[in-house]
């Protein structure tokens, strides 16, 4: 199911909602994949089917990066936000958000406006499951933002060396580990491991990823070999479904709760596993009575989201004509009020009207049927006035640079949107073979 398309391909009609990276349908075969001849809630025994954690949950699709992954941190923001207010629309029921995204704050979460657009989300019922970056052990204080906020649900990466016993399970070499706390003290460590080395999934045939690492990631026609904790937040996040299709009164603490205190400590440091592995078994055999009432906000004060947006960026900046997105401004070239926002999205008004978010006229009309409707982002909202006048630094987004075919593979292909700043990290994918 789609919701909208914020991403800079929205005005492609041959991409939009389309996953042109193909980092979003791994990680979705990976929470929900369900291949045809599977004998739908009842896989029990089931060994030659292809099935991802939770077959029979729902995807809402909200896309904000292109071909290249290049998204902006407002993007994001945004995306989080209508989650926010659309989780009940048509009985979407949202109760998960998996976030296989990081940047490298250079604030405090309690501060930082991604990390509290995630909190909000926390609070109005949703399990934030936060990707905790691939910079590996070595990097002290690696975790990216928003796995850095302690509200959310931080997930590391662990290698089974392909085998179905946790004895010999390790952390993955490239998993995050330990971040400098709210106290400036490295008290933030992942919340949990689950398997993210060598993880088989959905195949997005001629998407980016399929392009450039096809040789060493794809396994047979349909499927492709990913590791990154990106796809242990996936496994999680399809974890979490099935806890709340098992017991939907839980709230996004006591999910939290369950998923931890069943881990299964491994051959670790406790800084790079935290409370162990993921033990679904486990956690679906726990009695409600050890999690009910628990809540975080004994040991955690709330974030109040009034940093910088340029802060949240990190060093992940888009560029136009080698001109970087700075400040406190999102794609628009509007002024980002942080406070302002956080107060908006607090009472979950920061999307408005006919789809205006800061002030910015994304969308026409509002949720409609089982996508958002494809006019929402066509004509106008993303062209002329709301594209025109607008500058990064002196560089003028015209309304003609927007529209039409200008959204061709070869206009895109530049570094200034493709180049490292905008793979593996940013997107906690740490490789594909």
């Amino acid at each position: 199911m789609n919701g909208p398309d914020l991403s800079f391909e929205s005005q492609s009609p041959d991409r939009r909602y389309l996953d042109t990276y193909g980092h979003g349908t791994h990680l979705a075969g990976i929470i929900t994949g369900r291949a045809r001849g599977a004998d739908a809630g009842n896989y029990d025994g089931d060994t030659t089917t292809f099935l991802g954690m939770a077959p029979d949950s729902r995807i809402v699709s909200v896309k904000v990066a292109d071909a290249h992954g290049a998204t902006d941190v407002s993007q994001v923001i945004a995306a989080i936000d209508w989650v926010v207010q659309h989780r009940r629309d048509n009985g979407l029921n949202i109760r998960v958000l998996n976030l296989s995204y990081g940047t490298k704050s250079t604030q405090d979460p309690s501060v930082d406006p991604l990390a509290y657009a995630a909190e909000v989300a926390w609070r109005k019922g949703i399990v934030v499951v936060a990707a905790a970056g691939n910079r590996g052990y070595a990097a002290t204080g690696s975790l990216t933002n928003p796995a850095s906020d302690p509200w959310v649900l931080a997930v590391g990466s662990a290698d089974t060396h392909g085998t179905t016993s946790l004895l010999d399970d390790t952390v993955s070499d490239f998993s995050s580990s330990s971040n400098w706390g709210r106290n400036f003290q490295p008290d933030r460590m992942v919340d949990l491991v689950a398997p993210g080395s060598h993880i088989i999934s959905l195949r997005d045939a001629g998407s980016q990823i399929d392009i450039k690492h096809g040789d060493t990631g794809r396994v047979g026609d349909k499927f492709f070999r990913g590791s990154g904790t990106s796809q242990a937040a996936a496994v999680v996040s399809g974890a979490a479904a099935l806890i709340l299709s098992q017991r939907p009164s839980l709230k996004p603490d006591e999910v939290k709760r369950l998923l931890t205190v069943s881990a299964t400590p491994i051959n670790a440091q406790e800084v790079s596993q935290g409370n162990g592995e993921l033990n679904l078994l486990a956690a679906l055999a726990t009695p409600n009575w050890i999690v009910l009432g628990y809540t975080q906000a004994r040991f955690i004060d709330r974030g109040d989201g009034s940093g910088s947006l340029d802060a949240s960026r990190g060093d992940n900046a888009l560029e136009m004509d080698d001109v970087a997105l700075t400040g406190e401004r999102d794609i628009f070239g509007h002024w980002f009020n942080s406070s302002t926002m956080a107060a908006a999205e607090a009472a979950a008004t920061s999307w408005s009207g006919t789809g205006i978010w800061n002030g910015n006229t994304w969308a026409g009309n509002s949720w409609s049927g089982n996508s958002w409707a494809c006019t929402t982002w066509l004509g106008n909202s993303w062209s002329g006035n709301s594209w025109s006048s607008i500058d990064w630094s002196g560089n003028t987004w015209s309304g003609n640079s927007w529209s039409g075919n200008s959204w061709s593979d070869n206009d895109w292909t530049g570094n200034s949107w493709s180049g490292n700043s905008w793979s593996n990290d940013n997107w906690s994918s740490s490789g594909w073979y």
